[in-house]
């Protein structure tokens, strides 16, 4: 069972106040709305839908559980098997920086011995050095996804804050059914087939003006 510290100490990993940088992310989704992929409420949520279950949502969480249940000396072939899965430059740049960020101010509030590990290998690390439950880490990280992409379709769509509170909720049932599924699932389950949003990455890294590092 989850205590009241563990659950504090999860909402503190994920708030927008922890310094991971995650607001100058929008994983695609800014060249989406540029190039009018995206540019409704119901597109939003198809989108962070499809990302959720077929893309970075599901990948992060078996890798945050892979990271969870292996020792130290595993760590390196996880974190490098994550980094064969970022799908473009700017992808590999987010998962790696936010990592760092993580990996840096954890170990200095919470003492722990972190590498710089790319973005969910350090979660799922930091959790079981903490003895965080793995399912509600997992439900806790997704929605900070889903809530950090609806902050940029708030921007942008334009999508307004209750309409994007509303899509935060409505996608939380789908966090729970991601975590509970990856808690039993291995690397072996890896798969992405999210080609659109791959390719959004991509052209992102030449868009002529943008607002996001990704």
């Amino acid at each position: 069972m989850a205590t009241a510290t563990d659950i504090l100490t999860l909402t503190q990993w994920f708030s927008p106040a922890f310094p991971v940088g995650a607001f100058t992310y929008s994983h695609g989704l800014e060249w989406a709305i540029d190039a009018g992929e995206v540019v409704n409420p119901e597109q939003v949520v198809m989108w962070i839908t499809d990302v959720l279950q077929h893309g970075a949502g599901w990948n992060d969480s078996l890798f945050i559980g892979a990271a969870y249940s292996v020792s130290a000396d595993d760590l390196c072939e996880i974190d490098a098997l994550n980094c064969a899965f970022a799908a473009s430059a700017e992808r590999l740049k987010e998962t790696r920086l936010q990592g760092a960020a993580f990996c840096d101010v954890a170990g200095e509030i919470w003492a722990l011995d972190l590498e710089r590990l790319t973005y969910p290998v350090a979660v799922g690390r930091a959790a079981q050095l903490k003895g965080l439950p793995l399912e509600l880490t997992i439900q806790v990280y997704l929605q900070a996804f889903v809530s950090n992409l609806a902050a940029v379709a708030m921007r942008l769509v334009p999508l307004g804050q209750t309409d994007g509170q509303k899509l935060i909720r409505a996608l939380t049932p789908l966090c729970c059914a991601i975590a509970e599924s990856a808690t039993t699932a291995t690397l072996d389950d890896l798969a992405s087939s999210n080609f659109l949003t791959d390719i959004a990455a991509m052209k992102h890294e030449t868009q002529y003006s943008r607002i996001f590092r990704t």
